[in-house]
């Protein structure tokens, strides 16, 4: 029979405050959590180490600025750009060591993730205006600068009957001879559509059409070089864009402010009225360039308006599909 025992302890009155004066204290340091053999012994090591290195971020592209008009009539727009800024910027960028690449050295760099150099940019027109070669294609020859002009294929030689009137008079727009003396001087051409349609808006087939035919014009007027490019009217793109781009013959294609890096959607930064400083605000990586690039993205959105106006008057005037044929 087990023996049992009495407790006497806990019933001895203080006996608890008396124990606990008493026993000695020992101090307790917190010390490693210790963990298993298995995960500690040098066979093993940390999980951090048996996980591949994440892959570096892609190079960024080159810079690429985007002007509209250079000289001129004034207007009521906000795409003007005075000669005198335009000078000054192309001046200052040459004495800071910059340089411009060609739509194949661009393309290179772009689809083969080569590192650019800080001071390689693309420079390129939209539009095609024939103040351009008066005003700007002077200033970039004498500096030894290349640019790439993107063309409205169906008002090449005509006035700016598909734009929102401006200014007093329509505007001209550079003509086949102007383009063909200043492809020979090294300058590069583009699509811009064949009527400045906004791409996102129309059909797959009208998207197609405008694209195509502009494509189609350029390779039969200036060689298959000149049918590489297009840059969408409006910056207007989306995914259905890019696939009609590619499916049309394009290699590359120009959206706004904010693109994703690939191919077909590449970044520009426009030169609007108020970027009016020593250097365009799309070359400069400080907090002056990454406000100037967020307000110009927002301006660019607001070309919305321009092309309800345009809807409107093809509605008042019983035009359906392209826009007002030229020096209509």
């Amino acid at each position: 029979m087990p023996r049992r025992s009495r407790q006497f302890a806990p019933s001895l009155p203080g006996w608890g405050s008396w124990h606990a004066a008493a026993a000695p204290r020992i101090p307790v340091r917190a010390g490693p959590t210790r963990q298993p053999r298995w995960l500690t012994g040098p066979g093993r090591r940390a999980a951090s180490e048996l996980m591949p290195p994440p892959p570096p971020p892609p190079p960024p592209p080159p810079a690429v600025l985007c002007y509209h008009r250079v000289g001129g009539p004034l207007e009521l727009g906000v795409t003007r750009v005075p000669t005198a800024v335009f000078e000054r910027h192309m001046e200052a960028l040459a004495r800071d060591g910059w340089h411009t690449l060609t739509l194949e050295g661009f393309a290179t760099r772009l689809q083969r993730g080569v590192v650019a150099s800080c001071n390689e940019f693309l420079l390129t027109f939209d539009d095609g205006y024939a103040s351009l070669a008066e005003y700007a294609y002077p200033i970039l020859d004498r500096l030894g600068f290349t640019a790439t002009t993107f063309l409205i294929t169906d008002h090449v030689g005509s006035l700016n009957t598909w734009d929102v009137r401006y200014t007093w008079r329509r505007l001209a727009h550079l003509d086949w001879p102007a383009i063909e003396h200043w492809k020979a001087r090294g300058l590069e051409f583009g699509s811009h559509g064949a009527s400045h349609r906004r791409l996102t808006w129309l059909s797959d087939a009208e998207a197609a059409a405008e694209l195509e035919r502009s494509r189609e014009t350029l390779q039969r007027r200036l060689g298959p070089d000149a049918a590489r490019a297009v840059a969408y009217p409006f910056g207007a793109r989306d995914a259905r864009v890019q696939r009609l781009a590619g499916a049309a013959g394009y290699d590359l294609g120009f959206g706004g402010v904010r693109g994703n890096g690939s191919a077909l959607n590449v970044s520009r930064v426009p030169v609007y009225l108020w970027d009016a400083g020593r250097t365009p605000v799309g070359v400069r990586r400080d907090v002056v360039g990454r406000l100037g690039r967020a307000i110009a993205h927002v301006a660019n959105r607001c070309a919305v308006g321009t092309s309800v106006m345009q809807g409107v008057r093809c509605w008042v005037s019983g035009v359906r599909g392209p826009y007002p044929a030229p020096n209509a």
